[in-house]
């Protein structure tokens, strides 16, 4: 088994083929977007493959080392960036094709109108655990 992390990127670039703001989705269109998210965890955690997920706030401030006293603090990132990483998923899968495989399947989660919305997610695996390729 390999743990893989799925980044959900909002609005990222490339941007998603039903590239929508979900600040034009209804209500209706929100609720049937987060439960296909849940659904898809429920399914995952049946199986083993499920580890942990997590919606992230678009607040927030980037900190690094600046020497000695307080770090300097910028706010940041913005809902309007292509960089904004709007929440993440751990799965813990047999092989690298397997994350590949799920990581599309979450990317069909709807949006607008009901429609897959298509989103590009960043599939990575954890330090240490190289992806073993099988094609």
């Amino acid at each position: 088994m390999a743990k893989y992390l799925l980044l959900k990127h909002y609005r990222g670039a490339p941007k998603a083929v039903n590239d929508v703001p979900m600040s034009q989705w209804t209500e209706d269109e929100i609720s049937a977007h987060v439960r296909y998210m849940r659904d898809f965890a429920d399914r995952l955690s049946a199986s083993g493959e499920f580890v942990d997920s997590q919606a992230l706030a678009p607040e927030g401030t980037f900190v690094r080392y600046g020497g000695e006293g307080k770090p300097p603090v910028t706010d940041g990132p913005f809902a309007e960036t292509k960089d904004l990483i709007a929440g993440w998923m751990i799965i813990d899968v047999d092989s690298y094709e397997r994350a590949v495989e799920l990581a599309g399947e979450l990317s069909a989660a709807p949006g607008k109108d009901g429609e897959p919305i298509h989103e590009w997610l960043e599939l990575r695996p954890f330090y240490g655990n190289a992806p073993t390729i099988t094609e």
